[in-house]
């Protein structure tokens, strides 16, 4: 009884042949369905998703960073704007003891009205000498006409000998006086023909070291060539500065970019113009800023290092390489979250559509960056010199 027992036990609820339960052996192929299932969904994302984007957070928001310097020597005397302030284009920012550059301005200004009223005196001169000439012929027309007058007379013996050769005389003294005047005249002409007293080239020469002297007084007051947010004042009140010398940074934070540095196995796929969504450690993942692949740079980082590598000396190990990608950034997620220069990033390119340029194929058309703060200085300067040109002139003939 026991036994026909134990026999149907084992007939019902024994091992299968490899000595695993059923209930297990099921519970095993659940398992590896689950993993195939998972591993096929994951081969379908990287095919149609993540294959699609490159990503790296090896990026840092990059900007313009101006420095401003002194352009003239100078003592500081006053300083207008510290680190975090804003300043905007044209804006003063230092100025510099004017004492020296005002009495130098004053002796150009003495300068350039004095030449103006020598060019007119040359004018004159010349109108003078023209009259002498004048005069002169006139003279020698008159001695011309009495030796003839009296040349029958000596003929018919009417006359002496000696009233004709003193005539004669008066005939060569008036042609000598004829020729010095008419040299006279084309010397005082030589100094001013083709040119007006405005465009006298002494009348320039003095009009151009006044420009110089203006422009230099001006320059003791130093001004931001753009907009921005100061940064690295180093200027202190009392300073002796020199041109060159540099005194703060203004910082554009509406001219940002991102140079996002892609492993060199990355760069496959990267085309100009691609779409590119980045994250800003400063923010999180909360906030999304969009941007645009600009280029891509034309070497890597070792090659424009101080030091670069020498991969041909010694052993070498091989080291993948990274190159900058410059992003453009949507202006109005940078005015909804601004950003600082040298943040961290980190950038994803979308490479689906790889069929763009991975070169930029044109030069640039347009400037990068200008600015008319100081070309502004030269055009005051000039209407200073036409003022006091036209002081000088003197009233028009009538």
């Amino acid at each position: 009884m026991s036994e026909t027992a134990s026999n149907t036990e084992i007939g019902n609820g024994g091992d299968k042949p490899n000595g695993i339960p059923a209930a297990r052996g099921r519970a095993l192929l659940i398992l590896a369905a689950v993993f195939v299932v998972a591993a096929l969904a994951w081969l379908l994302l990287w095919l149609f998703v993540f294959s699609a984007w490159e990503t790296t957070d090896n990026a840092y928001v990059g900007g313009n960073l101006v420095g401003i310097s002194a352009q003239v020597p100078g003592t500081v005397v006053e300083i207008l704007a510290d680190d975090t302030q804003r300043v905007d284009e044209g804006q003063v920012v230092v100025r510099l003891d004017p004492t020296d550059a005002d009495v130098r301005l004053s002796q150009a200004r003495s300068a350039l009205a004095q030449a103006v009223r020598a060019v007119r005196q040359q004018v004159s001169t010349a109108g003078g000498a023209d009259a002498q000439l004048v005069a002169s012929e006139a003279a020698l027309k008159k001695a011309q006409d009495d030796l003839a007058r009296h040349l029958p007379l000596l003929r018919q013996q009417a006359t002496s000998p000696e009233i004709i050769q003193h005539l004669r005389e008066a005939v060569r003294q008036a042609q000598a006086g004829a020729e010095a005047a008419r040299a006279q005249a084309a010397a005082a002409h030589a100094a001013i023909d083709d040119t007006a007293v405005a465009n006298h080239p002494i009348v320039e020469q003095a009009r151009a070291d006044f420009r110089a002297a203006w422009v230099a007084a001006r320059r003791n007051v130093i001004y931001a060539p753009v907009s921005g947010y100061v940064a690295q004042r180093s200027v202190q009140l009392g300073q002796s500065v020199q041109p060159g010398q540099p005194l703060m940074t203004v910082v554009p934070l509406d001219q940002l970019w991102v140079d996002a540095n892609f492993k060199e196995t990355q760069l496959r796929r990267v085309r100009i113009g691609q779409p590119v969504e980045l994250v800003s450690d400063i923010y999180g993942g909360g906030v999304e800023y969009h941007g645009t692949v600009l280029g891509i740079g034309a070497g890597t980082g070792s090659v424009f290092s101080l030091l670069p590598a020498q991969n041909a000396t010694g052993n070498w190990i091989k080291v993948v390489q990274r190159l900058p990608v410059r992003i453009a950034l949507d202006p109005g997620s940078l005015r909804e979250h601004p950003l600082r220069v040298g943040l961290s990033m980190e950038a994803s390119v979308d490479v689906s559509d790889d069929s763009g340029p991975a070169l930029v194929p044109t030069p640039a058309e347009h400037p990068v960056a200008s600015t008319q703060v100081y070309a502004r200085l030269i055009a005051q300067a000039d209407e200073r010199a036409a003022e006091i040109v036209h002081a000088n002139l003197g009233r028009p003939k009538d």
